[in-house]
């Protein structure tokens, strides 16, 4: 078995695929890449058994076979080489060696067959999304997804399709992401959990990508193909909270002002409020937003005053600043709305500007009793 393939092209489809390998793998046989060789085209895979990814290369061959290379290895010695084209020979004393310009090296590999079988899903049902909007709706709403190993339902994001839009939602039960497109519809309506890994990996390929992605899922596993790779992943099992009946709908005090103003506010106010509740307090009147923190136990205070639009009952509503600063983070508008009803009831944050035609960001805040 025998192929010549270029050292860059290599590395990078590599470096993609390197993202499903775990530190530390209950099998010896996920610490290695599986190379399928199939006359000039080479499908490489990776696996951690919940998430199996796949790319297929375009190399100089008329040979067939399949073997594992391990994986740091040949990715630490790929990231030294110019770019050049190396030949792999598959020799007889199971090593493989790889033929630079100016040296050989010998790596040991695994048998092929050892490494464990992609999933097949059975009759899937099939969405079709552009890349770079999937790889928003993924940023838009990953960092609002819990860490709670006892709630596995929450440490996901939630895709829900239907016939008239797609809508991603992620909660941690302290904050809520709702990220919908009307512009983009399923063919029929669906729900899913899809895990963070996988969704990571596929933020980092696709933003800004203008390939079709194809998602393929039934109950148990979600197939994600695009431009010669095919990610297939296993969802979380589970019902998702109702999340609607969290989100309030009387909401008649709202406040709009400049992102950027508010959070740099947040933000220095935040390094005055306590460590461990990291309590915020705005306080709402007129057209002015009055933000302050203190931290008694260090006799550390600090207040400022924002000039804002507002309507509606003069308010006080305290919200950690760590979920604010993350919301703020992730709207990319020049100004937000920020609705309200009581001290004790969510609020809701939304861009006034900046988004694309059938895009919804809704965010929702849950607030902290304030130590009056």
């Amino acid at each position: 078995m025998k192929f010549i393939v270029s050292s860059a092209y290599l590395l990078k489809q590599l470096q993609v695929l390197g993202g499903v390998i775990n530190n530390s793998n209950t099998l010896p046989i996920l610490d290695n890449f599986l190379f399928s060789l199939d006359g000039n085209s080479l499908k490489v895979s990776a696996s951690d058994l919940e998430t199996t990814m796949h790319a297929i290369l375009e190399v100089e061959s008329s040979d067939s076979g399949s073997i594992a290379i391990p994986a740091r290895l040949l990715l630490d010695t790929l990231k030294t080489f110019p770019e050049q084209p190396l030949t792999f020979v598959v020799e007889e004393n199971s090593t493989v060696e790889i033929s630079a310009n100016n040296g050989k090296y010998a790596l040991a590999y695994a048998d092929g067959a050892e490494f464990p079988n992609p999933v097949t899903l059975s009759n899937p049902s099939k969405t079709s999304i552009l890349g770079d909007i999937l790889a928003t709706a993924i940023s838009k709403t990953i960092f609002a997804a819990g860490n709670d190993d006892l709630r596995p339902v929450m440490s996901g994001v939630f895709f829900q399709f239907s016939t008239e839009s797609l809508t991603f939602v992620a909660t941690d039960a302290h904050k809520l992401v709702k990220y919908q497109r009307t512009d983009v519809q399923a063919s029929q309506t669906a729900e899913f959990i899809m895990p963070k890994k996988p969704l990571n990996l596929l933020k980092g390929i696709l933003a800004g990508s203008e390939s079709e992605v194809t998602i393929e899922y039934n109950d148990s596993n979600a197939k994600f193909s695009f431009d010669q790779t095919e990610l297939v992943c296993r969802l979380i099992d589970g019902k998702y909270p109702n999340y609607e009946a969290v989100i309030p709908k009387e909401n008649p005090n709202v406040l709009t002002i400049n992102r950027n103003l508010f959070l740099s506010s947040v933000r220095r106010i935040a390094i005055f409020s306590n460590k461990t509740t990291h309590q915020l307090k705005l306080k709402v009147a007129g057209a002015e937003l009055n933000i302050s923190a203190e931290d008694l136990d260090y006799s550390n205070k600090a207040e400022e005053r924002l000039s804002c639009s507002y309507q509606g009952d003069d308010l006080q509503i305290g919200f950690n600043s760590r979920f604010l600063t993350e919301m703020l983070n992730n709207l990319n508008s020049d100004d937000i709305s920020l609705a309200m009803s009581l001290p004790n009831r969510a609020g809701i944050l939304t861009p006034s500007d900046g988004l694309d035609l059938g895009e919804n960001v809704t965010m929702l805040v849950m607030p902290v009793m304030l130590n009056n």
